[in-house]
């Protein structure tokens, strides 16, 4: 079965499957009882092409923008442009002077020559009544008036199902329908030949059972629905930073309004169409909507921002115009949300076994029909009746029917791909509530295989909590511990080199020091820049003073394949100097000098390189993350289109920054080793401060191997067969380091890859491994787009708990699946066998129906949704060459069924010797004892299967009260339906020793599984 499966239902991956892949197993299940219900968690492949037509439309509508806006620029510049739009009068009424649909047209359109009559940014903004430097008031009144005339910044969505339509989905269920049809007939045939009530009892039995399944089956699909809503909502929460009423304050996209003034920065993701105000160095990506996936350089020339693009590169204030559904990503985004996320592995694989099945059950099923049939009618000719038909053989046969539909109602799983969703349905939500917030289902049941994690070092292993504690400024080595130290510190720096000093810090950063609503000072930015800020302010510094005293001419940000940002300053005399700062080794290698501790400037000899150099690996080894500074002066030529000089300046110090480890990271790795779990520290820091943490945390042992980016480059494929399995550090990391190290590992040496990410060069390494897992608190928006999981709290602590639930997912739905795979055999062959072998099944319609509750929606409840135990991380990983139906599932389910059988053939042929029934109800009170028999040993195999290997199975049983909760209802309905609803179960009530045996009959499966259990067999 494996193999079938593999070879047709194996093609869809857990993420990036093609088109083909997906088609192609949906067209091999054929046999379907409820599509509607059976695919509702798999994508919607024609509203993806539906997105792609729009994409790709949008994609030559903006081409034509540019060109056309390119041609409008040659000949605007000299010509004088008289306006004429005039707002509508509920815009001017509201106190503007711009409506949404002009504003959509010019930014959209990229229409320079509207925006020039408009009045350019600063225009658009006054008659948006808002200000490019305090952006918009906060006055309650004003913003329900900009809601009302603009919109909001969301787009449209599906609609919240109700609970009926899950009922209407619930009741489209093809075999339902043919039984309903035979419930209809049965009571119009059954009320003519024996009258009312005794002739309807048949039919209202058949239609009660038919809506209680309807019921269940709703109920259980209308709380997933709930659960998914609930993490699609968590998903959607990104925050922007804005200035609102003079105050810079984070606040969620999608209560921009235009008017707002957004900061964006490398890695975020426009959050709404707008203009460039001001910035540096802004590269944007624009494929998501253009498909080119060549930058744009925006600028002053070429203001226009769109919504769903993403900054590449540098920085910008924006001022919003256009939001949520008149802007060409918002309907894009209503689409595509149509479309629904991809179907996992485990999904598809289920359907295959659910066709499979179902095509065994179809077979059975005819032929059972077959041989019923043909028993009456061979009785019948033989009594010489053929011709003549009672209403009481029609109604016989259509018992027949009804057996036989059931039959397919019980063969074909159509629970098993559901159970998948369940599961994770579960999963998700409680890791939620871990602190882990999963994007794309299918990384929930691929993260129980992984097999190796590449980390981060910053905020995944470390607390991402910066301080300055040493620092080697003019030469002299100083600890920060403390105000006092730093202020002693302050008084030994030359005021020349301080005031130098406080440039490179408060101009060469990405970060900001401003006051916000309760007027206290906060330090914006990345922990790195927050440390240097703070450490600028302890030395008495003035961010405001600093940033007016000079004017900025060109900012590179900090790069991770570059490991440094620089700056160029034009000074009040009309003179240019460049600041530079970044990974001590290099910024001290692109030095020609140092300052000394006179404040002069003296070239760098070798016994200044050496004594940096020493300092920087003394730091280093303390686990301290060390950044340089350094400038250089430019004289007066410099030009904003040539680069920032790489070589040439003069280094002002070194600074080492404190990032503390984790509490519980030790442990964590720990736990990863005894669960077979590899885990690699990927970092950009430097090698001796990565293996100083990667000890104390535990990753680094005797026989680990740590290596620095640059070294790794150079190793040729040989080479790399015998050192990537050795890697346990790699410092000072490129972002194609870490992707080249990942896909190694993946198709070379067939790991199942999670990695960790935060920035934009993290993307290709995310989308590159089988699991790829964000920073929700250090991560950017376009490495969180590319990941399958956002660690919502940064902790490698919680990505040890995804793994841990990861292995929960794939376990309970393998239980889940032995469960069922054994009620499924022996209903078939009971039936089959009984109707072959006597002429008549012993389980009717009603009664099977009833089964197949217990088996689908029930059994999906109390075992897929079984909460990790610690036990899970004690276990190898199953990898990626795993068999998803084990030798240990088909030990167990053979084993069971087996018993199961022997135990109902028995009763069936002996049952009325053995509990000495005769007379007209012997018949009725054996097949309710059967039935009774085979409902119980379905509830203790249930309680068999919470463990395929272990034989206490009763550990943390009572912790779990769905599981409880079922098994109790379940007992209670059994009892219900043998002792009260007789006439429409075709049940007889029982004596208590016939309870007692049946009871007991079911609680003997238990000790089979537990000796099952010490059989040994192979673990694939």
């Amino acid at each position: 079965m494996e193999n079938y499966l593999n070879e047709n239902f194996g093609e869809v991956k857990p993420k990036n499957s093609s088109e083909e892949a997906l088609q192609r197993w949906r067209k091999l299940c054929w046999l379907v009882k409820n599509p509607k219900r059976r695919f509702r968690f798999t994508a919607n492949l024609s509203k993806r092409f539906e997105a792609q037509a729009l994409r790709r439309s949008n994609q030559e509508k903006f081409r034509v923008a540019v060109l056309v806006s390119q041609a409008a620029l040659q000949f605007i510049h000299g010509l004088k442009l008289t306006s004429e739009y005039t707002p509508p009068e509920e815009v001017k009424a509201a106190g503007f002077q711009i409506c949404g649909d002009e504003l959509g047209s010019t930014v959209e359109g990229h229409d320079v020559k509207k925006l020039k009559v408009h009045g350019g940014v600063e225009g658009i903004a006054n008659k948006l009544s808002t200000s490019t430097t305090n952006g918009i008031s906060i006055s309650e009144k004003l913003l329900k008036q900009r809601k009302e005339i603009y919109g909001i910044n969301k787009f449209t969505e599906i609609p919240v199902r109700g609970f009926w339509v899950f009922v209407w989905e619930a009741l489209q269920d093809m075999t339902l329908m043919i039984l309903a049809v035979c419930a209809f007939v049965s009571l119009v045939v059954g009320i003519i030949t024996e009258g009312w009530p005794n002739g309807a009892q048949d039919g209202l039995g058949i239609v009660a059972s038919i809506f209680l399944v309807v019921l269940v089956t709703a109920t259980s699909d209308y709380r997933q629905s709930l659960q998914f809503k609930d993490l699609d909502k968590e998903k959607k929460k990104i925050t922007i930073q804005v200035t609102r009423n003079g105050f810079r304050q984070k606040m969620s996209i999608y209560d921009l309004l235009p008017g707002d003034i957004v900061h964006l920065s490398i890695g975020d993701q426009v959050p709404a169409d707008g203009l460039f105000v001001s910035g540096y160095s802004l590269l944007i990506n624009e494929s998501s909507l253009t498909g080119e996936s060549e930058p744009v350089n925006v600028n002053k020339e070429n203001p226009f921002l769109l919504s769903g693009t993403k900054v590449q590169n540098g920085s910008c204030k924006m001022l919003v115009t256009t939001v949520g559904m008149r802007t060409q990503w918002g309907k894009l985004m209503a689409t595509l949300t149509e479309g629904g996320d991809d179907e996992t592995p485990l999904q598809v694989k289920l359907n295959g076994v659910a066709t499979i099945i179902g095509k065994i059950g179809l077979f059975f099923a005819v032929v059972t029909f077959a041989v019923l049939v043909q028993e009456l009618f061979l009785k019948k000719l033989q009594d010489g009746s053929h011709f003549s038909w009672s209403g009481d053989e029609a109604l016989e046969v259509l018992e027949y029917f009804a057996i036989s539909v059931t039959i397919v109602v019980v063969a074909v799983p159509e629970g098993l791909p559901l159970a998948v969703t369940l599961s994770l349905a579960f999963a998700m939500k409680k890791m939620m509530n871990d602190k882990a917030l999963v994007r794309h289902l299918a990384a929930c049941e691929t993260m129980g295989s992984a097999t190796t994690i590449c980390s981060d070092k910053t905020g995944t292993l470390t607390t991402n909590k910066m301080t300055v504690v040493k620092a080697c400024i003019c030469g002299k080595i100083k600890e920060m511990n403390n105000s006092e130290e730093v202020l002693s510190f302050c008084s030994e720096i030359p005021e020349p080199t301080l005031k130098i000093l406080f440039q490179s810090i408060f101009l060469n950063t990405g970060g900001e020091v401003v006051k916000n609503q309760d007027n206290k000072i906060e330090i914006l930015g990345t922990p790195t820049e927050t440390a240097l800020l703070e450490f600028g302010l302890m030395l008495g510094g003035d961010f405001n003073e600093e940033q007016k005293s000079v004017k900025i001419m060109k900012i590179e940000p900090f790069n991770s394949s570059k490991k440094r940002m620089g700056v160029v300053l034009e000074l009040p005399n009309g003179n240019v100097r460049a600041h530079c700062k970044g990974a001590s080794e290099i910024v001290l290698g692109a030095c020609d000098n140092f300052m000394d501790s006179n404040g002069k400037i003296v070239p760098l000899d070798k016994a200044s390189i050496n004594y940096f150099s020493d300092t920087i690996e003394l730091f280093a080894g303390e686990a301290l993350r060390t950044i340089c500074i350094a400038y250089t002066e430019m004289g007066n030529e410099f030009h904003t289109d040539n680069p920032i000089p790489e070589k040439g300046y003069t280094c002002i110090g070194v600074v080492g920054i404190k990032d503390p480890v984790r509490p519980g990271v030790k442990e964590s790795v720990a736990t990863c080793r005894s669960a077979g779990i590899t885990v690699r520290m990927v970092t950009g820091d430097n090698i001796n401060t990565a293996k100083a943490i990667a000890r104390e945390c535990g990753i680094l042992t005797d026989n680990g191997v740590a290596i620095v980016g640059p070294e790794f480059r150079e190793k040729t494929e040989e080479e790399l067969l015998k050192l990537i399995p050795k890697i346990q550090v790699m410092a000072r990391s490129s972002p194609l380091d870490k992707h080249t190290l990942v896909k190694h590992l993946r198709t070379t040496f067939q790991e199942v890859v999670a990695v960790t990410g935060d920035g934009t060069n993290d993307a290709p390494a995310l989308h590159e491994a089988d699991i790829g897992l964000a920073m929700g608190i250090a991560g950017t928006e376009v490495a969180k787009e590319s990941a399958d999981v956002i660690i919502l709290d940064d902790n490698f602590s919680t990505i040890v708990t995804v793994a841990k639930w990861g292995r929960s997912v794939y376990i309970n739905i393998q239980k889940f699946v032995q469960f069922q795979l054994t009620v499924n055999v022996v209903a078939l062959i009971v039936n089959f066998s009984s109707a072959c072998l006597t002429g008549n099944a012993p389980l009717t319609a009603v009664q099977l129906l009833w089964v197949n509750m217990i088996m689908d929606t029930l059994g999906a409840l109390a075992l897929a949704t079984e909460p990790p135990s610690d036990d899970l991380m004690k276990r190898q990983p199953v990898g990626r060459k795993g068999n998803f139906i084990s030798n240990v599932m088909w030990r167990n389910i053979m084993g069971q069924a087996l018993y199961q059988f022997i135990i109902i053939w028995y009763l069936q042929s002996e049952g009325k010797a053995v509990f000495h029934l005769d007379g007209p109800d012997s018949d009725l009170i054996l097949n309710t004892l059967i039935f009774n028999s085979f409902v119980f040993c379905q509830v203790f195999n249930e309680i068999s299967s919470r463990d395929m290997e272990q034989i206490n199975v009763f550990k943390g049983m009572l912790r779990n009260y769905v599981f409880v909760a079922v098994l109790v209802c379940t007992v209670l309905f059994q009892f219900i339906i043998v002792e009260f609803l007789g006439t429409f179960a075709s049940t007889s009530p029982l004596t208590l020793h016939q309870w007692f045996v049946s009871v007991f009959l079911g609680f003997l499966g238990m000790p089979i599984a537990a000796a099952l259990k010490l059989i040994p067999v192979g673990s694939r």
